[in-house]
């Protein structure tokens, strides 16, 4: 029987330059028009907007390689104020100023609150052995601290993350994706926050059509 994994993704800068531009209320481009209708957009098209390559490459990767697990979503964002939610859930431009309002960094009950209950939800409907894997920087406690809390020996994260920076991190989950290998886990408990930085991705090898 397959193993039941959980990817958790963290999320974009709601509050950066590319923000600014899609909330803009001018802005005429058709993501930036959808998010001011009443649908809205998808979350993951909106963040990977936000944040480029490393967005991308996590949703990329994570659909690559999730397990179907019962009761649960085999894929789930973190959000502001939110909790953690599927990446097709719809949000839109006021949904997207709200996030902006909250700063995950300073522990904001705004932000704690909605994730610690969705974790524990989370928690309670896998199976014992399930893994989540938090596909984020584990450099800081914005979201390995309270997700600790709830899944202790069961979080994990990429070991090749160690040392990287967004971008890099971005291209290696993008890579692996379309290689179908999927990266080796190890605990985020007790693991080296801060490593080393590897060696730069070769590029990678196009080839040439006959």
């Amino acid at each position: 029987m397959a193993e039941s994994r959980v990817f958790l993704l963290s999320p974009a800068r709601s509050d950066g330059k590319r923000a600014k531009l899609l909330l803009n209320p001018r802005a005429e481009f058709p993501l930036a028009v959808r998010l001011r209708e009443p649908d809205g957009a998808e979350l993951g098209e909106v963040f990977s907007f936000l944040s480029g390559l490393y967005f991308r490459g996590k949703l990329t990767y994570a659909q690559a390689f999730a397990s179907a697990a019962e009761h649960a979503a085999s894929i789930l964002v973190i959000t502001a104020d939110r909790g953690l939610v599927p990446p097709d859930t719809r949000v839109t431009h006021d949904d997207l100023q709200q996030f902006s309002r909250v700063d995950i960094a300073t522990s904001d009950d705004r932000y704690l609150t909605p994730l610690l209950r969705d974790a524990t939800a989370l928690s309670a409907a896998l199976p014992g052995d399930a893994r989540l894997v938090l596909l984020g920087s584990i450099a800081t406690g914005k979201y390995v601290d309270a997700l600790l809390t709830v899944f202790g020996s069961r979080l994990v994260f990429p070991s090749e993350f160690v040392g990287r920076g967004d971008m890099s991190r971005g291209g290696l989950l993008l890579r692996s994706a379309r290689e179908g290998r999927e990266l080796q886990y190890m605990l985020v408990d007790g693991a080296q926050r801060r490593g080393k930085r590897p060696p730069k991705l070769e590029p990678i090898r196009r080839i040439r059509p006959l």
